[in-house]
């Protein structure tokens, strides 16, 4: 990093694999490209907006000061899938959502998966206080084997009874 860069704020880049993950910030999110996506329940239209202040798909009661998303496709797909079964809902409507959206201000990188069980960020989620705009719903997304989701399930699970399923917003 240059003494610019640091006199700017920059934040030193992170190895994340085979790459260096520079943190996004409020600060620098504008070099982040999208697309964008979100995954949830939710039935939305495009044009709807996505805002802090809603209730956690992860844990009733909650009330989120961010919204998150993501620039991976498949973490979205993760993200609407839990979220339809943690709130039980079945049949074709409850897969779930995956939605293009485009965040309406500053982001940064979401802090329940940055530097925890791998450096970096690798699913390429963020958060913000701002609304997201959602620009389509994406029709055919690749969904996961009914056994995959049931261990996914299973870990978050045992996370809660352990006490150890903290979200940090």
């Amino acid at each position: 990093m240059t003494p610019k860069e640091q006199a700017a704020g920059a934040e030193a880049p992170v190895e994340a694999g085979d790459e260096k993950h520079v943190p996004v910030t409020f600060a620098t999110c504008e070099d982040v490209a999208g697309p964008f996506f979100h995954g949830t329940r939710a039935l939305l239209a495009p044009g709807d907006e996505l805002v802090a202040g809603r209730e956690s798909n992860f844990r009733a009661g909650l009330l989120m000061r961010h919204v998150y998303f993501t620039s991976v496709l498949e973490t979205a797909v993760w993200g609407a899938e839990l979220a339809t079964a943690l709130a039980g809902d079945e049949g074709p409507a409850g897969r779930g959502h995956v939605y293009v959206v485009e965040p309406l201000g500053p982001f940064e990188d979401d802090p329940n998966v940055t530097d925890k069980r791998f450096p970096g960020n690798p699913t390429r989620s963020y958060r913000t206080r701002d609304p997201l705009r959602v620009v389509a719903e994406m029709a055919d997304w690749p969904a996961h084997e009914p056994e995959v989701l049931q261990r996914m399930l299973d870990g978050l699970a045992a996370l809660r009874a352990s006490g150890r399923d903290v979200i940090e917003d």
